[in-house]
């Protein structure tokens, strides 16, 4: 489901890369995780099966367990009907196709703070490209003979901007200091390493590493709450921790399969991206499928 038939839905809120957010009204937001997929900020021309339904229920999974660390802006799952009539807010959900309460969460509405909180366990991704070619790490040295895939010492605190279009850009902390507080900027980071040091004990007993994750926050009532998605395929690294091996790229989870086919032929990482054919479609759906019964122990419904 790449794209959502507007049917019965109430007015749009914000249009992302993956998720379609509508105002219900009361300071409350429906969240709805479509099928589409992005990588290295292009959205890309196919969809990817289920995806969504395994981005929203793996996310309420997380909110759910995270919740004694930091208040988050979930309130239920949409297709929760129980929940819907125990929290009173069954007027303000318009009825919605089984489809889509699949992939839909009611969340609370939250000023959102312009930050990608991202914290790595591991040396992977855009930090191992920067490494291998100039030993840093968002701009900071590092030291020298580190291995692809490998583990830091403690996690590693590098924050980006949140950009509407383009690519999101790697920032200090300092600037991200100015840009939000020191107060906030300290909260943000130190929740931000809390979140992933929980989920990342919790997920290696069930076979899998977190290697990094994306985190999004907002304010609420002057509060620091957790908004967005959270620990999914999409915003982290999925790695299967019983064929972990640093020294090279890592069997996973998450959509590093598709990054890596987009590489492999060639594109430039500018719109518009190529069609993903349909092995790749098929395979993409497998990881994500998998890690969401690694991590829940249910299969997606």
């Amino acid at each position: 489901m790449g794209t959502i038939r507007e049917t019965n839905l109430p007015n749009l809120f914000r249009r992302g890369k993956v998720r379609d957010t509508y105002d219900l009204g009361g300071g409350l937001l429906l969240m709805i995780s479509t099928d589409r997929i992005s990588a290295f900020d292009v959205v890309l021309p196919n969809s990817i099966p289920d995806k969504g339904v395994v981005l929203c229920q793996l996310s309420a999974f997380w909110f759910q367990k995270t919740g004694h660390i930091i208040p988050n802006h979930f309130i239920l799952l949409a297709n929760d009907s129980k929940g819907v009539a125990g929290a009173g807010i069954s007027g303000q959900l318009p009825p919605l196709p089984p489809e889509l309460t699949r992939r839909a969460m009611v969340v609370k509405r939250a000023q959102r703070i312009d930050i990608e909180c991202v914290v790595r366990g591991y040396l992977a991704g855009s930090a191992w490209s920067e490494y291998s070619k100039q030993g840093t790490i968002s701009g900071l040295p590092m030291p020298t003979g580190m291995r692809e895939g490998e583990r830091f010492s403690e996690p590693f605190f590098t924050p980006t901007t949140k950009a509407e279009v383009g690519h999101d850009q790697n920032i200090s902390f300092s600037a991200m200091e100015k840009q939000v507080g020191p107060r906030v900027a300290q909260e943000l980071k130190e929740k931000t390493i809390a979140v992933y040091d929980y989920a990342h004990e919790y997920a290696l007993k069930k076979g899998i590493i977190i290697a990094d994750t994306k985190l999004e926050f907002g304010i609420l009532d002057g509060k620091v709450i957790l908004i967005d998605e959270l620990l999914t395929p999409d915003s982290s690294r999925f790695w299967d921790a019983s064929l972990y091996q640093p020294g090279h790229s890592q069997p996973n989870f998450d959509k590093q399969f598709v990054r890596d086919w987009l590489t492999n032929i060639g594109w430039d990482r500018e719109p518009p991206a190529p069609a993903l054919p349909e092995e790749v479609v098929a395979k993409t759906r497998e990881r994500y499928t998998e890690a969401f019964y690694r991590l829940t122990g249910r299969q997606v419904i």
